[in-house]
């Protein structure tokens, strides 16, 4: 299934993308999409039933914004350095471990919501990224394949960083990846039964028009499965948290100088092989 929420900000009502592209109102099932939910295989099942019957109302998507898919987000745990060609462009080693960072859950705004400069910044990057949304609680998993088993879905996340603030002003990366609007997320939560193998997964974004990253979830140096594992042998994953898996190479870090970072007024666009595309113009915060 596609599971969305549209409306207003901080008033989005769950919707369901049905296989011929009509928007159905969930509104009758549930009362939003979150970690509730997706713990909950009866209610999933209720919506699966219903969809198949035909008995969803149709919404009206004209002029109706995409929110984010996901209410109520517990964490935002991001992997750095997770593709073998993301870290040849920056000159990194790859790791020997998953680099593990966070993003505050109120960075995400919808998929194309306005993107805002942070005041001061001369370096704000893109990262299309494959995100992954826990189901179940998962705590000291076993295997990556324990860890597959505890993804509810996936989603298309832009991981916008500041690379000035990330990595030249000392400290831990987070001070360049928490600024207000740097997590767009969605348009949809995939459901995990519709993307059978997230290893093959193409990834790209646009600035511009202009293609910048073009990559594939094949080349990640740590699978998705044994992110989620690792992950749990130091934290507690609870429904409705997310895991940013890494991004591939094309950043704007990654390029000779003088570095095409982003400016007010750039239009970046992003997608993920299934699971839709994002669309952002920025602004000065």
């Amino acid at each position: 299934m596609k599971l969305l929420r549209v409306g207003t900000a901080g008033r989005e009502r769950p919707a369901l993308l049905d296989p011929d592209g009509t928007l159905r109102d969930l509104s009758g099932l549930v009362t939003d999409i979150d970690g509730t939910l997706l713990a909950d295989e009866h209610a999933l099942g209720r919506i699966r039933s219903a969809a198949e019957a035909g008995d969803l109302p149709a919404l009206d998507a004209t002029g109706l914004r995409t929110g984010p898919p996901l209410a109520r987000i517990g964490k935002i745990v991001c992997v750095g350095l997770n593709y073998h060609d993301h870290a040849r462009e920056t000159g990194a080693e790859p790791p020997s471990e998953p680099v593990i960072f966070f993003k505050a859950p109120d960075t995400v705004v919808g998929p194309d919501d306005t993107v805002l400069v942070p005041r001061g910044s001369v370096k704000t990057d893109w990262e299309v990224e494959l995100a992954v949304v826990i189901g179940r609680t998962a705590r000291y998993l076993e295997s990556a394949e324990d860890g597959l088993a505890h993804v509810a879905g996936y989603a298309v996340a832009h991981d916008v960083s500041e690379r000035e603030f990330q990595i030249e002003r000392g400290g831990t990366w987070d001070k360049g990846k928490n600024c207000e609007t740097f997590n767009p997320l969605g348009p949809w939560l995939v459901t995990a039964d519709e993307v059978p193998d997230p290893q093959n997964l193409s990834l790209r974004l646009w600035v511009n028009g202009e293609l910048k990253q073009d990559g594939t979830t094949a080349e990640q140096i740590f699978p998705v499965g044994e992110v989620v594992r690792y992950v749990s042998q130091f934290m507690t994953l609870y429904p409705g948290d997310v895991i940013n898996t890494g991004t591939p190479a094309g950043v704007a870090m990654g390029h000779p100088e003088p570095k095409p970072y982003l400016r007010a007024g750039d239009v970046v666009e992003l997608e993920v092989t299934g699971l839709g595309r994002q669309r952002q113009v920025l602004a000065q915060a």
